[in-house]
């Protein structure tokens, strides 16, 4: 969720502050604009050929290019690859107009050419960054593709967004914003889409090895699939194509486990444990994992999460592929892992159990206020319009206690522990988190107004450790926080209702998990 906002932060802050014409960049954009102006009718050589650069970089030539490489994917058969681009091109095609109808930014006084319709946000600007933005995700995906022919391709495209970005102010029919908010629109749309379709870069897929044939004197082993219907989609492709990859491993049919409303895990956790499962495998939510995670703790049964969900947090942050066909491989051919959980309570919440992350304020928040009919309809993209309501959410004052140090006290946008460290996107929000050190890392969010969201984000993508009133890291066994008001909570991306207090401890070794092999 957290990626979600970061994703579309920059955008809020840029369109807030172009509509709230904040003097600084109030100023930029018309001394930009007006030197171009001037520049522009005293060259008019100059002016053709940007009209010329115009042409060639428009919006439709970048949704091509898109195209293009979309029916290349579909010839190779990476289906969900070629879905996600089209479904992006299309995304931004939809909201660069709606965005221009919302806000009916005039373009400047003094355009070099004629240009109609509204100024903000650049379309040119847009289409380039999504452009660049897909094939960047895209090309380390693809198998046979070479780093320096990746390079080859990236560094042209990445030239294209700067060269139709200049293009629109040369000519002055746009502000130096409205090539800003493009970019910041076309990161949101990447951003908001990569993980609705759970991407990440440099997915590839491993040729299926076939396993020795057993002496037959033993039992085969046998696996629990515990699927989570809602988020699996296509229930009977995904049923055949585990069925396939444990048979081919030699394991016998499996027992299938549906969660349901009332239960989103923890009865069929326990069948599992009854039928005395050799391997469970848990495809869902971030949820669903955490509920099976935890009700399979120090039992030693190997758990391995098939990607399912919009997050799939715990399967990033143990190196699963997305992609089904090789996260299987991954799972039935890969090694046992003790791993860490975390113990928590707190006011109004039973004694439960996270392998992922705890969040006290906005993050929750943001969970919280997401209209389930939207989340139903659009997927991910509902967090956005939570996000929106929520920009400005209040600070609350925390007592935060450590282990057995003293008691420390801040004001707080949100405070989030974590078992783990990587967010969607490979952002680090806990960089120095490791699933199985015995350790409780927790990250301490406080910008005090929204114009300084964008220090925070440059933060943590940084992975910059010095501390400040911004963002402060600390680590521990167990972790204490009270509130001084009712604030929203959540568990690993499930919201668990308002309260005061979150008291968590670590369980070392808890979880066994079926992980990756060593390369």
């Amino acid at each position: 969720m957290l990626t979600v906002v970061l994703g579309a932060l920059p955008f809020t802050v840029i369109t807030v502050l172009v509509f709230g014409e904040w003097p600084p960049l109030a100023r930029w954009d018309q001394s930009v604009a007006a030197r171009a102006a001037s520049y522009g009718a005293a060259h008019e050589s100059v002016v053709d050929f940007w009209q010329v650069v115009g042409a060639v970089v428009l919006p439709w030539t970048s949704r091509a290019v898109i195209l293009v490489v979309a029916a290349y994917l579909w010839h190779r058969r990476a289906r969900l690859l070629t879905v996600w681009l089209i479904t992006s091109a299309g995304l931004e095609l939809g909201l660069v107009q709606a965005v221009k109808a919302i806000f009916e930014r005039e373009r400047p006084a003094l355009m070099l050419v004629e240009n109609g319709g509204f100024s903000y946000v650049s379309g040119h600007a847009t289409a380039a960054f999504v452009m660049a933005g897909a094939l960047g995700v895209v090309l380390p995906s693809v198998r046979g593709w070479r780093r320096r022919f990746r390079l080859l391709v990236l560094l042209p495209v990445i030239a294209v967004v700067w060269i139709a970005s200049a293009d629109r102010i040369a000519l002055n029919v746009h502000y130096v914003s409205d090539v800003l908010g493009g970019w910041a629109l076309g990161l949101a749309i990447l951003t908001a889409t990569s993980i609705g379709f759970g991407l990440r870069p440099g997915l590839r897929r491993r040729r299926r090895r076939t396993p020795s044939d057993g002496d037959g004197t033993t039992a085969p082993p046998r696996a629990a699939v515990i699927v989570n219907p809602i988020k699996v989609g296509d229930g009977v492709a995904f049923r055949r194509k585990v069925t396939r990859a444990l048979a081919v491993r030699g394991y016998d049919d499996p027992l299938w486990l549906e969660t349901r409303v009332d239960d989103a895990g923890n009865a069929m956790a326990k069948l599992a444990i009854e039928n005395e499962s050799d391997l469970v495998l848990v495809a869902g939510g971030d949820g669903t994992v955490r509920v099976v995670c935890s009700a399979l703790a120090h039992t030693g049964i190997p758990v391995g999460v098939i990607p399912a969900g919009t997050g799939n947090l715990l399967a990033r942050n143990l190196h699963i592929p997305l992609d089904l066909d090789d996260a299987l491989e991954r799972i039935l051919e890969g090694r046992d892992r003790r791993i860490d959980l975390v113990r928590v309570h707190g006011d109004e919440l039973d004694t439960d159990r996270f392998a992922v992350m705890a969040g006290l304020g906005l993050d929750a928040a943001i969970m919280s206020d997401a209209p389930p009919h939207l989340k139903k309809q659009i997927g991910w993209t509902a967090y956005l319009v939570s996000a929106a309501k929520n920009i400005n959410h209040p600070s609350v004052r925390v007592q935060i206690t450590i282990d057995d140090a003293e008691t420390i006290e801040r004001r707080v946008r949100t405070v989030v522990i974590g078992n783990v460290g990587m967010l969607q996107a490979n952002i680090p929000l806990l960089p120095d988190a490791r699933p199985d050190d015995g350790l409780l890392d927790v990250v301490v969010i406080a910008p005090r107004r929204v114009t300084q969201w964008p220090i925070v984000v440059w933060r943590l993508l940084t992975r910059t450790n010095r501390t400040d009133m911004y963002l402060e890291r600390f680590t521990g066994r167990k972790v204490e926080l009270v509130a001084a008001v009712d604030v929203q909570r959540q568990l690993d991306g499930d919201p668990i209702g308002p309260g005061r207090s979150l008291t968590t401890e670590i369980e070392p070794g808890a979880l066994t998990a079926r992980v990756p092999k060593r390369r």
